[in-house]
């Protein structure tokens, strides 16, 4: 399952350049933006550590605990999503009208 590892690592590292980028950005729309897309990060790095659990060490602990993850992760990814679209017009509206004072 090495194809899963990597795509771990990817995801996690996605999440903290987005982390990255929300604490640095001082537009209020564009932070909301960036935390939902680190959001989606997040929510997807856990689903595949739920499922990534399974392949490691098969036992009843185990299939719970992933199950809890992939569930977790599921809900994170989602609402992340949503939130991804709801924001998304505002923060390009925002970026056009900060860009149009210069």
């Amino acid at each position: 399952m090495f194809v899963l590892v990597v795509l771990i690592v990817i995801l996690f590292a996605f999440y903290l350049f987005y982390k990255t980028k929300y604490f640095r950005s001082n537009r209020p729309v564009e932070k909301k933006w960036l935390s939902a897309k680190s959001n989606i990060a997040l929510g997807l790095f856990v689903l595949l550590f739920g499922i990534n659990s399974f392949f490691v060490n098969p036992s009843t602990v185990t299939y719970i605990v992933g199950a809890i993850f992939i569930v977790y992760g599921i809900m994170f990814s989602w609402t992340g999503f949503k939130k991804y679209k709801h924001y998304l017009p505002f923060a390009i509206e925002e970026a056009e009208l900060l860009e149009n004072q210069k």
